[in-house]
C-alpha cells in the first residue's frame, strides 16, 4: 500500500506495522486548509486497506499539532457557500471514518489541539499529549456553533459541568487539566512523546488483530450511537451560524488582526 497520492499536507510514514499520520503544514501550525480537510477525511479507508498496518499514530509536524481550521480558507467560506458546504460534508466524513476505523488510532498531540485539530485528536483511541501543549475549541469566540466534534463529543468524555466552560469560553485547556478532565488519556514530556506513542502502538501491533478489532467495534458503538444525533444537529446548527452576520463580523477581525 502507498500513500504518494495523498496531499503533500498530510505524510503517512510506515513504520513496520504502524502508520505515522502526520499533519504536515509546520509553517501554518498544521492549519487545516482545503488539501489537508480532504486529507483527513479520506485517508482513513486508506489506511484500513493497508493489508501490513496494525496500529495509527496521529500527530503534527513541527511544533503543534493543529491550529485549526486555515483562516484563509474558512474567510472564503463567507462568499462562496459551495465551498462552505463541501467542508461540512467533509467535516461529517472525517467523524464517520474515524469512528468506523477498525485500528487502534494513538494521538500523539506534540503542541496546540485546537477546534478541529482538537476535534480530530479527541476521536483517536488513546490521547497521549506532550506537558507543553493545550486543547481548546473557540467556535463560540469566532461565532459559529462547535457543530464538527466539540459540542457533540467532549460531553461523553467528560461531565457537563466540567466541559460546559471550555466549550462556551473557548478558553485553552493545559495538558494536566486535559487529562483531569478525561479529554486526553496521559501526558509526557516533550521529548518522549514520539518515542512513547512508539511503543504504544508497537504493543497494540502485537495483539491478536481479530480480538483487538472487535473490541474496538464494541467500544466504539457506544460513541457512534450517542454521537449521531448531536453531530447532525451540530452540523446543522453550524452552518447556520456561519451565514450570521455575527460570524462574518468576527471573521474578518480576525483576519485584518492576522495581517496579509
Amino acid at each position: 500500500m502507498t500513500y504518494e497520492d495523498l496531499p503533500a499536507e498530510l505524510t503517512v510514514e510506515c513504520d513496520g506495522p504502524v502508520r505515522i499520520v502526520r499533519l504536515d503544514r509546520p509553517a501554518e501550525l498544521n492549519a487545516v486548509n482545503r488539501s489537508l480537510h480532504w486529507a483527513l477525511a479520506n485517508v482513513w479507508q486508506r489506511l484500513a486497506r493497508d493489508p501490513e498496518a496494525k496500529a495509527v499514530i496521529l500527530t503534527g509536524a513541527g511544533r503543534a499539532f493543529s491550529a485549526g481550521g486555515d483562516l484563509g480558507w474558512i474567510t472564503s467560506f463567507l462568499d462562496d457557500p459551495v465551498a462552505r458546504d463541501e467542508s461540512l460534508r467533509e467535516g461529517a466524513q472525517i467523524i464517520e471514518e474515524m469512528l468506523r476505523f477498525p485500528l487502534p488510532v494513538i494521538a500523539a498531540v506534540n503542541g496546540p489541539a485546537v477546534g478541529l485539530g482538537c476535534s480530530v485528536a479527541l476521536l483517536c483511541d488513546v490521547v497521549l499529549i506532550s506537558e507543553t501543549a493545550h486543547l481548546a475549541d473557540p467556535h463560540v469566540a469566532v461565532g459559529l456553533v462547535a457543530g464538527d466534534g466539540g459540542a457533540a463529543l467532549w460531553p461523553l468524555l467528560t461531565l457537563l459541568l466540567r466541559s460546559r466552560e471550555y466549550l462556551y469560553t473557548g478558553d485553552h485547556i493545559p495538558a494536566a487539566k486535559a487529562v483531569e478532565l478525561g479529554l486526553a488519556t496521559r501526558t509526557t514530556a516533550p521529548e518522549d512523546l514520539l518515542p512513547e506513542a512508539r511503543r504504544l502502538a508497537a504493543r497494540f501491533a502485537a495483539q491478536p488483530a481479530e480480538a483487538l478489532r472487535g473490541t474496538k467495534q464494541v467500544v466504539t458503538m457506544y460513541l457512534s450511537q450517542a454521537l449521531a444525533g448531536p453531530v447532525q444537529a451540530g452540523l446543522a446548527a453550524e452552518a447556520a451560524t456561519m451565514r450570521s452576520p455575527e460570524h462574518r463580523a468576527r471573521l474578518l477581525a480576525l483576519a485584518d488582526k492576522a495581517g496579509p
